[in-house]
């Protein structure tokens, strides 16, 4: 008797092996599909709340650890927010990240961007917690090392800060330009030396390098203007013209400025004296000019700082470039312009 258990046909049963796999393999598919449509249907809706700038820090933790958005990708998102000024929540995500980041190598990243947060947004005790944490897990970091540095010298604390070059020079870092800088501060700062002490000290290192001139003549008119006007020889006169600007009329050596030409130009373009006619400066000669037309007008002098190193451009002078944070490296720029208030004294 006929049994289709006895029937042993190869062809049906490879049809069926087939049939089976194509089945599953459909199945496999749809699922899949129909899990990636919900996800990108969720992430597109995550993406829109971005656009809209409500995106939360859990939703990129969510997206992180659920979707596998890379690391990369969210270090980018959040660097949107520090590039619009937006620190806190740039702040926020880091934070959230680190809690679900386990390789070391991203965590070290992370506390990086964490630390250079805090010292932008003047947060600097939080900035330097960091980035001793950093050092001491891994003393070869130079960007923690030079982040310190700011710190350091931010807070005052300069015994440190000589520290962290000691450790930068170890490390065949330049320094030579950083220790002078420090060297500058540390005499402008120390509070056991007299002004005429201090005056002298600066003076003897502006012998050595010029490049601190400006960090000189900054605490000279400030502290010891008989020492600025005996020293004036000394420096490059448009390099600190802005200086000069702004100096009140009984703040001036009149003896000194008759017998310079490009001093008498200043001045009789501020308005003060009247003994130069004309000069080979645009804007010194245009206000020179108005103020001897019979035409009243507030042109003045206004003055804009360009850091010769990223030319980026800063409306106060500063030692320290405050975009690509390099020191002494702003030329002064001056501008016919309304009058200002002097940005640089109300500091």
């Amino acid at each position: 008797m006929f049994s289709l258990v006895d029937y042993r046909d190869p062809i049906v049963g490879v049809i069926t092996i087939f049939i089976f796999i194509f089945a599953t393999s459909f199945i496999t598919y749809t699922i899949g599909k129909y899990k990636e449509k919900q996800a990108r249907k969720e992430y597109r809706k995550l993406l829109k709340r971005f656009e809209l700038g409500t995106l939360k820090e859990d939703d990129y933790i969510h997206l992180y650890s659920t979707y596998n958005l890379p690391f990369d990708s969210i270090v980018l998102l959040a660097s949107s927010f520090v590039h619009k000024g937006q620190y806190s929540k740039a702040i926020s995500v880091y934070l959230a990240l680190l809690e679900h980041v386990q390789e070391p190598v991203k965590k070290q990243e992370l506390l990086e961007y964490l630390g250079d947060i805090y010292y932008r947004s003047g947060l600097l005790q939080r900035s330097k917690d960091i980035f001793l944490q950093l050092v001491k897990q891994t003393p070869r970091n130079k960007f923690a090392l030079h982040k310190l540095l700011l710190i350091f010298q931010s807070l005052n604390e300069y015994e440190k800060a000589q520290e962290v070059l000691e450790a930068l020079e170890e490390l065949d870092e330049d320094i030579q330009k950083e220790k002078l800088y420090l060297q500058s501060l540390q005499i402008s700062f120390d509070p056991l030396l007299s002004y005429e002490k201090k005056s002298d000290k600066l003076l003897k290192l502006l012998n050595q390098e010029p490049m601190i001139a400006r960090i000189v003549v900054q605490f000279l008119v400030q502290y010891n203007k008989i020492a600025f006007w005996e020293n004036i020889e000394k420096f490059d006169i448009l390099n600190i013209i802005d200086i000069l600007w702004y100096l009140d009329f009984d703040d001036i050596n009149w003896d000194i400025v008759s017998n310079s030409q490009i001093l008498s130009q200043i001045y009789s373009a501020k308005g003060y004296i009247n003994s130069a006619k004309q000069s080979e400066i645009f804007e010194l000669h245009t206000l020179i000019s108005v103020r001897n037309s019979p035409i009243k007008s507030d042109l003045d002098l206004n003055f804009e700082f360009i850091c010769t190193k990223c030319k980026k451009t800063h409306p106060i002078y500063e030692s320290r470039c405050p975009h690509c944070e390099e020191i002494l490296t702003f030329d002064v720029e001056p501008k016919l312009g309304k009058p200002t208030l002097n940005l640089a004294s109300l500091l």
